[in-house]
């Protein structure tokens, strides 16, 4: 199990969530304010950082008034397409 915050797939969740904050239009000062937090705790958890738990996800995700099934939806979905580096597939020359 990855613990890191380099892990690929990890990162993969961090690029979705960061950009369904942008897709809603929303800046890291305003979500840290939804979230009672500071712009630097929401910028450390983009860049990973801080590493964050499913709660936290949670509360991520209806601050920006995505619902979180969505939000990981779109993780899932992306993830089963290769994640942040798709494979490049392999092809036969044909000789």
């Amino acid at each position: 199990m990855a613990q890191s915050t380099h892990n690929a797939d990890y990162q993969l969740l961090l690029t979705v969530l960061k950009a369904a904050r942008k897709r809603v239009g929303v800046s890291q000062v305003e979500l840290a304010s939804r979230l009672g937090n500071t712009q630097t705790f929401v910028s450390k958890c983009e860049r990973g950082e801080r590493r964050i738990d499913a709660v936290e996800l949670v509360e991520f995700a209806e601050a920006l008034g995505v619902p979180p099934l969505e939000l990981f939806g779109e993780y899932l979905e992306r993830r089963s397409r290769g994640g942040l580096f798709p494979k490049a597939r392999k092809t036969r020359s044909r000789r």
